[in-house]
């Protein structure tokens, strides 16, 4: 590994590596390419000396394994089209570094190594002088451990800066992650087609579960955006009975907001009869404790990932509510319609493609300073100003602000107490 004597890399060949780890959202292929841009543009501008883009594959398996390549200067200009692209261009993984026992079953590490070092000497062997972590809270302040153990045991000095990604919207201090106003615009195109089910049979139950483990701004967001649509919608006259009433969003159930599902029945039982329909969106925790208290209780074994959290796939928050909530509201027919994935694979839109340059352009400049930190609008400083925000008060389940004036006007429009 190349150590860097000084913090910053001014007029310096730089060796710049990239990754992309969790889940989709619709910034990845995005800040890949913003990075990029910048990182040629400070090289053109004389900032620095050199530079390498090496790209790991696959995340955090990829700098296990040693699975990465370099982008030849001719392919520089290709990059741009990435912009516009959905997914990862270099693929995503699960995978927690201080989790020794999952790298190993899965057989990134072998059983006389830890995956710390492992990813440490990798970095050194690449001579990564700048490594870009595009992911969660997780990701992020796992690459800030890694960066931290190759200072303190092998004295090296590798520059993390991170891009926050998160479809939920839910890292600590940071007022608008990437991806989550892309992915609440897409799930709105996406129950604008799935609401014509109301008109497939009497007594319709649609439930629309919206990603979001512990906050509800993803699911708040995207009932908002899809009632923008609605709002523009032409309808016939009143004689027809699929009607903009019968196509609005009913109720909005987050995490953040009181839930009693007895009072909602008796609610939406009312608006079953009068429309014919009843349209729900939900978002994938809400709910979550209560499940989890009884399959406990029962003596059952709650499913969990590698970072511990609650495998929302396996405990199916939403074939409970269909079962809870059917009866009650004499349904003739439920149908859950998961738009997540739908959502989370979109190509960044307008929005998040301005969000994304101005804190790629940042997290560059910051880079070539020498200093760490995850890009984002720092919601504790004066102005919200777009900064390397340190490491240490980065962390997730940041819940949804309920007091938000558009969602209050919002739950009082369709019915709901929040």
């Amino acid at each position: 590994m190349t150590v860097i004597n000084e913090n910053q890399l001014t007029g310096k060949h730089v060796n710049v590596a990239m990754m992309t780890s969790g889940g989709l959202a619709p910034c990845l292929s995005c800040s890949i390419s913003r990075l990029a841009h910048f990182w040629i543009q400070a090289l053109k501008d004389g900032k620095i000396g050199g530079l390498t883009l090496r790209m790991y594959i696959d995340g955090y398996k990829g700098v296990l394994i040693g699975d990465s390549f370099i982008v030849p200067e001719g392919d520089w200009e290709s990059m741009e089209a990435l912009d516009y692209i959905g997914g990862s261009p270099i693929g995503n993984s699960r995978v927690k570094l201080t989790n020794e026992a999952d790298c190993k079953k899965r057989g990134f590490i072998k059983d006389d190594e830890t995956p710390l070092e492992v990813a440490a000497q990798r970095l050194m062997k690449d001579e990564v002088h700048v490594l870009h972590t595009i992911g969660g809270d997780d990701t992020n302040t796992q690459a800030a451990h890694l960066s931290k153990y190759i200072l303190e045991k092998h004295g090296g000095k590798v520059v993390v800066v991170g891009m926050p990604k998160t479809i939920d919207n839910d890292v600590v201090p940071i007022r608008q992650s990437f991806g989550a106003d892309t992915a609440a615009r897409q799930g709105a195109i996406f129950f604008t087609n799935v609401v014509s089910e109301t008109s497939a049979n009497p007594r319709m139950l649609v439930l629309h579960e919206v990603m979001g483990r512990d906050c509800g701004y993803l699911t708040a967001k995207t009932a908002a955006y899809y009632r923008e649509a609605l709002d523009q919608q032409k309808f016939a006259s009143a004689l027809f009975p699929s009607s903009k009433a019968s196509r609005d969003v009913h109720a909005i159930w987050i995490p953040e907001t009181k839930f009693d599902l007895h009072a909602e029945a008796d609610r939406l039982k009312k608006v079953m009869d009068t429309y014919g329909c009843v349209n729900v969106f939900f978002g994938e925790g809400t709910g979550v404790e209560e499940i989890v208290k009884d399959m406990e209780e029962r003596g059952e074994e709650v499913p969990r990932d590698a970072f511990g959290h609650v495998s929302l796939a396996k405990i199916n928050p939403g074939q409970y509510f269909a079962k809870n909530l059917s009866a009650a509201i004499g349904a003739e027919k439920t149908i859950v319609q998961k738009s997540g994935y739908f959502a989370r694979s979109a190509a960044a839109n307008e929005f998040d493609r301005k969000l994304i340059s101005d804190c790629a352009k940042e997290g560059v400049a910051t880079a070539i300073q020498g200093v760490s930190g995850c890009m984002g609008q720092d919601e504790e400083k004066e102005g919200m100003p777009i900064r390397a925000i340190e490491f240490e008060r980065i962390k997730g389940g940041k819940p949804f602000d309920i007091s938000e004036t558009w969602f209050q006007e919002m739950l009082k429009d369709i019915g709901q107490t929040a």
